[in-house]
């Protein structure tokens, strides 16, 4: 059971696709239920988003564990949409981490003759919502921008009930769901503007995909296998378990000060295996497939396109 958020007739719709293929239009299941049994607000809009899904938190997935059991009704014919983000537009920024994956430091030291520590804190940075494309949507590679694009598969966060001032003991009730991205990079602009925003930020850097699983369907999120492979080829192999700061850690700090809403996501970083700590240094090209894939939760696959002066 997963939910996702797809464009229908000219409109975006949540939908809740379950394990046996069928697909449910959850915007038609809320609008016939009597308001008071839905487990969040109704919008004034009229329209269900995502966001709402999210702000229902786990009594979301129960109310989507019932539709199941009476699927028959408002549903969604295969191949009639297109697949959308999960959540095209957070409320925020999305927040990353920098620097979560020990193997990840050592290879970013290696390749720049470097000696620096491991963080004692969660080191965070933002991509803007423009950043983001859906499962199988366009890497845009402008080299006119950048000469040297990479890849970074990472296990998503996405906030349910929000907060300010989160207790790591407290964190995992915040978590709606999770969700795969893939931090694409531009690492020149990285050196150029000494930092991480601007070379993580261009538009088409931030595949995010293709749905959101339930806490309860992944279970532990430190124990998932992570990879990423490029035209077949493994680069990235590993294990969550391998993050310095885990997820429930990584919501209280950010939250600290901090107020998190529903939908907000959280990328949790990446392990070694990028391009430009290989020897010799990989970037990414015009038609490079990209293959994201996360245990319990999917993959996400994207190609690179090459913008045409």
């Amino acid at each position: 059971m997963k939910l996702a958020t797809l464009e229908l007739g000219g409109r975006q719709l949540p939908a809740l696709f379950l394990d046996d293929g069928r697909i449910c239009d959850l915007q038609a299941f809320a609008q016939a239920a009597p308001p008071a049994t839905l487990p969040f607000p109704w919008p004034e809009t009229g329209r269900l988003t995502m966001i709402d899904l999210a702000a229902g938190g786990a009594a979301t997935w129960a109310w989507c564990r019932d539709i199941a059991a009476v699927a028959d009704a408002h549903l969604i014919q295969p191949g009639s949409y297109r697949l959308l983000a999960p959540i095209p537009r957070p409320p925020k920024n999305i927040f990353c981490l920098g620097r979560n994956y020990r193997e990840h430091i050592q290879e970013d030291n290696a390749s720049r003759n470097l000696d620096t520590d491991v963080p004692e804190h969660p080191q965070f940075f933002t991509k803007p919502w423009t950043a983001i494309v859906p499962h199988e949507g366009a890497i845009r590679y402008d080299q006119r921008v950048t000469r040297r694009l990479d890849y970074e598969v990472e296990l998503a966060v996405v906030i349910g009930q929000g907060g300010r001032d989160i207790a790591e003991t407290d964190a995992s009730s915040h978590i709606f769901g999770y969700t795969l991205l893939n931090d694409i990079s531009a690492r020149d602009l990285q050196k150029r503007h000494d930092q991480w925003f601007k070379g993580k930020a261009i538009d088409g850097s931030c595949p995010f995909g293709p749905w959101i699983v339930s806490p309860e369907a992944v279970g532990d999120p430190h124990a998932l296998r992570i990879s990423l492979k490029v035209n077949g080829e493994q680069r990235q192999d590993a294990s969550t378990g391998a993050m310095i700061f885990s997820v429930p850690r990584s919501i209280a700090s950010l939250s600290s000060g901090l107020t998190l809403e529903p939908g907000d996501v959280i990328a949790t970083g990446t392990p070694s295996g990028v391009g430009y700590a290989m020897n010799p240094r990989q970037w990414l090209k015009d038609g490079d497939v990209i293959e994201c894939e996360i245990e319990k939760i999917g993959k996400l696959v994207n190609r690179v396109e090459e913008v045409i002066n």
